[in-house]
C-alpha cells in the first residue's frame, strides 16, 4: 500500500504530553483513534474537519492518561467499539488501578467492547493490525502492528519511545520484561518501521536498535 494512502494526525494532551492519534485511509471516511487521552475535544475537531467516523477507539494500555477520552468519544459515538488488550481491561473502570486516583485526577471508563489477545489479528477501517502483548509498563499492554504499510507502523503506547522506554516501576512493572518484550516483538521488525509513541515524537526501529540507552546497543543488545 503506497505510503501516501495513509492519513495520520497526533493530539498531544495535557498535561502528560500524551499523544492521542486519529488514523485513516485517504480513499475511506472510516477511521481509528488510538489511545484518546485528556482532549477529547482536539479528536472530535479532526474528525469532524474530515468528515471522519469512528471505527474503533484502540487502547494500547489502561493507565489513566491514555484512557481519558474514552467516555466523551464513546457518548458521542456509543457504537464504536472500545478495543484493549484483555490483561488491562480492568483498569478501564478503576481509577486506583489506572493510576488516575493517585495523581488526584481519577479516571474511569466505559468497559471493552472488545478484547485482545497478543498475536491476534484485528482489521478495522481497511487496517489488519498484528497485535501484540508487551507488559513491563502497563500488565496487559498491547502493541498494534500495521506490516502491510510501507514502512511498517506500529502504534505503540509506552513501550518504545525515541530514545527511551516506557516507564518500570509503576504496579506490575518489570523492566526485564519490558526489555525483552521490545526485544522479541519490536526489534525484529524491519528497520524502517515507524514507532508511533505515546508520548513524544516518532522513531524507527532502526534507530533504537543503534541508539537506545536502555535497551539497544549501548545498554548491550547485540541482536
Amino acid at each position: 500500500m503506497a505510503e501516501e494512502q495513509l492519513r495520520i494526525a497526533v493530539v498531544v494532551s495535557a498535561p502528560f504530553d500524551e499523544n492521542s492519534y486519529i488514523a485513516h485511509l485517504a480513499n475511506r471516511h472510516d477511521c481509528i483513534v488510538v489511545d484518546p487521552g485528556t482532549d477529547p475535544g482536539g479528536i472530535c475537531a479532526y474528525i469532524d474537519e474530515h468528515k471522519l467516523s469512528p471505527a474503533a477507539l484502540l487502547i494500547t494500555h489502561g493507565h489513566g492518561d491514555h484512557i481519558a477520552g474514552n467516555q466523551a468519544l464513546k457518548d458521542r459515538w456509543p457504537d464504536c467499539p472500545l478495543v484493549i488488550g484483555r490483561g488491562d481491561a480492568e483498569k478501564l473502570a478503576d481509577a486506583q488501578l489506572n493510576l488516575s486516583e493517585a495523581i488526584g485526577m481519577p479516571v474511569t471508563s466505559p468497559p471493552a467492547d472488545v478484547l485482545l489477545d497478543g498475536g491476534q489479528t484485528y482489521e478495522v477501517a481497511g487496517f489488519s493490525f498484528e497485535v501484540q502483548e508487551i507488559p513491563g509498563h502497563s500488565s496487559g499492554h498491547i502493541v498494534f502492528i500495521w506490516r502491510a504499510h510501507l514502512p511498517p507502523v506500529v502504534f505503540g503506547g509506552d513501550v518504545l519511545f525515541a530514545g527511551s522506554v516506557g516507564r518500570a516501576d509503576f504496579p506490575g512493572g518489570s523492566f526485564p520484561t519490558l526489555a525483552a518484550g521490545i526485544h522479541r516483538h519490536l526489534f525484529s521488525l524491519p528497520d524502517e518501521t515507524v514507532v508511533l509513541s505515546g508520548h513524544g515524537p516518532a522513531t524507527t526501529i532502526g534507530r533504537e536498535k543503534e541508539s537506545n540507552p536502555y535497551v539497544g546497543r549501548p545498554a548491550g543488545w547485540h541482536g
